[in-house]
C-alpha cells in the first residue's frame, strides 16, 4: 500500500546531516583540522567528506588556511546573527554591563530540545579572571544554573507536560522561590554559576547568567543585578 502525503514520513537527507556534522565538528575543535581528522571524525571516506566541505566552502560556511586545514567560516557568523535576533539586540548591552560591573562572564543561554546552548557572552574588560563560555557551548537543560533557571520558569507539572523525560529538579522548584538559581561544578569543572529566567514573548524562557571561579560579590546581590537585567531585556522585548 503507497503511503499517502499526509501519513508519509519524509527521509532525512544523509548529505545535509553530514554537512552540519562536519560544522558541529569544525566549531568543538580547538584548533583547524585536516581533511583527514575530519573524514575521521565523521565516520566517512575522505573522499565523501572532500565533496561536503567544498560545498560549505563556498558558502563560506569554513575556510582553509594555507596548510589546507579546516575551520569555521564568516558565513557561520551571519547564520548566527539572525538565531533570536531580538534577545541577542536586547542582551547585549545589559550583558556588557554585567561583566563589567561583576568582572565575571555574562551569558544569555537558551533552550534547544535536550539541551541549553549559549547564545550570546561577553567577559570582563581589563581583567584575567574571565571564564569563557563560548557561543554555541552546549550541555544538558537540566544541568547548571542556567538550565535550572529556565525550569524554573515552569511548574513541575508545565515542564513534565512540556519535555516528558526531563526531569525537573528539586533545585529548579528552589530556583522559582528564590528568582535564581546557582550551580558549582556542574557544567565546567571549579566553575561556578549564578542565572535567572529571561521569558521570551511567544518563544521559551531563556536565561540570563555568570560564570565564575571566586564570588567577589554576594551572591544575593549577583542575582539581584541579574534579575534587574533580565527585567529590562523583557521590557524591550515587549
Amino acid at each position: 500500500m503507497t503511503p499517502t502525503a499526509g501519513s508519509a514520513q519524509a527521509s532525512p537527507s544523509q548529505t545535509l546531516s553530514r554537512g552540519i556534522r562536519a560544522l558541529e565538528i569544525l566549531a568543538e575543535a580547538q584548533q583547524p583540522l585536516t581533511i583527514a581528522e575530519l573524514a575521521d571524525a565523521m565516520g566517512v571516506h575522505r573522499s565523501v567528506a572532500y565533496r561536503i566541505l567544498r560545498t560549505l566552502e563556498d558558502h563560506s560556511l569554513l575556510v582553509r588556511d594555507d596548510g589546507g586545514r579546516v575551520q569555521p567560516g564568516p558565513g557561520l557568523a551571519v547564520l548566527a546573527r539572525g538565531v533570536s535576533r531580538s534577545l541577542q539586540t536586547a542582551a547585549l548591552p545589559e550583558l556588557t554591563q554585567l561583566a563589567n560591573a561583576l568582572t565575571m562572564s555574562a551569558f544569555v543561554a537558551v533552550w534547544d530540545r535536550e539541551d541549553c546552548v549559549t547564545l550570546v557572552t561577553v567577559d570582563p574588560r581589563h581583567t584575567g579572571a574571565a571564564v569563557v563560555q563560548h557561543p554555541g557551548s552546549r550541555h544538558p537543560i537540566n544541568a547548571g544554573a542556567p538550565g535550572i533557571a529556565i525550569q524554573s520558569a515552569f511548574s513541575e507539572q508545565e515542564w513534565n507536560a512540556l519535555a516528558p523525560g526531563i526531569a525537573y529538579r528539586a533545585e529548579a522548584a528552589e530556583a522559582r522561590r528564590r528568582g535564581f538559581a546557582a550551580s558549582h561544578d556542574e557544567v565546567i569543572a571549579g566553575v561556578s554559576s549564578l542565572a535567572v529566567p529571561v521569558r521570551v514573548p511567544g518563544g521559551r524562557p531563556a536565561a540570563l547568567g555568570v560564570v565564575y571561579i571566586r564570588a567577589a560579590q554576594n551572591s544575593e546581590e549577583v542575582a539581584a543585578a541579574l534579575t534587574a537585567s533580565a527585567g529590562r531585556i523583557e521590557g524591550q522585548l515587549g
